[in-house]
C-alpha cells in the first residue's frame, strides 16, 4: 500500500524533476559570442582561423562559445562595437570576447619595458627558414588584448592581455595563445 501510495505521488513529478534539471544545466552554461580576432600588428596572422581556434577552445573548456561575423574594434581600447552588441544580442549571449593582436611598443595596455642589451630573444625554432643553422632570427614579443563583456554593457568583466612570438608558420601563429585565452575567459565566466 504504502510503496503504490509513493508510486503514485512520484511518478507525476518525474517530468517535472527532469525538466528542472535540465534548465539548471543550461544556466550553467552561458554562451560566449566571440567576434572576429583583429590583427592591428605588422605580423601576418589569420584573424578567422584563430577566431575558430578560440571558439573550440571555449567549447573544450564546457562553454557554449559561438563565432560572431562582426569583428572586434581596432580602436586601442577594447569596447564592443553596435555590430558586436547587436549581433550578440540576436544570438542571445551572455558574454561578448573581443580580441585583438598588437604590436607590444604601441599598445597602452603593454607594460613598459626599458630596452636593454639582450632583451630579444633568439629563436631557434627548427620551423624557422633557416632552420636555426645560419644563425638565430630575432623577433618581437606581440600582445595580445583581449576583453570579456556582459552582453549589452560597456564595463569589462575582464580585460587584460598576454604576450606571445609570432612563429615561422603563418598558420601556427598564435594558436597556442588562444588556448590560453579560452582557458582565462573560461575561469572567469565559471566564477560568476
Amino acid at each position: 500500500m504504502r510503496l503504490s501510495l509513493l508510486a503514485a505521488v512520484v511518478i507525476p513529478f518525474c517530468p517535472v524533476l527532469a525538466l528542472a534539471q535540465s534548465s539548471s544545466g543550461e544556466l550553467k552554461r552561458p554562451r560566449v559570442c566571440v567576434a572576429l580576432v583583429e590583427n592591428t600588428s605588422t605580423v601576418s596572422a589569420y584573424e578567422e582561423r584563430l577566431t575558430e581556434r578560440l571558439v573550440k577552445s571555449l567549447r573544450r573548456d564546457k562553454l557554449e562559445a559561438v563565432a560572431m561575423d562582426s569583428s572586434t574594434t581596432k580602436e586601442h581600447t577594447l569596447r564592443p562595437t553596435r555590430q558586436n552588441t547587436d549581433e550578440a544580442d540576436s544570438k542571445q549571449c551572455g558574454y561578448t570576447l573581443l580580441t585583438q593582436i598588437v604590436e607590444t611598443r604601441t599598445s597602452p595596455a603593454a607594460p613598459e619595458t626599458a630596452p636593454w642589451a639582450g632583451a630579444r630573444v633568439p629563436s631557434v625554432d627548427t620551423s624557422e627558414p633557416t632552420g636555426g643553422r645560419s644563425g638565430p632570427v630575432y623577433r618581437e614579443e606581440l600582445g595580445i588584448a583581449f576583453a570579456l563583456f556582459r552582453t549589452s554593457r560597456y564595463d569589462p568583466v575582464l580585460n587584460t592581455f598576454i604576450l606571445e612570438r609570432a612563429s615561422a608558420n603563418v598558420s601556427d601563429t598564435f594558436l597556442v595563445a588562444m588556448d590560453k585565452i579560452a582557458n582565462r575567459v573560461s575561469r572567469e565566466v565559471k566564477k560568476k
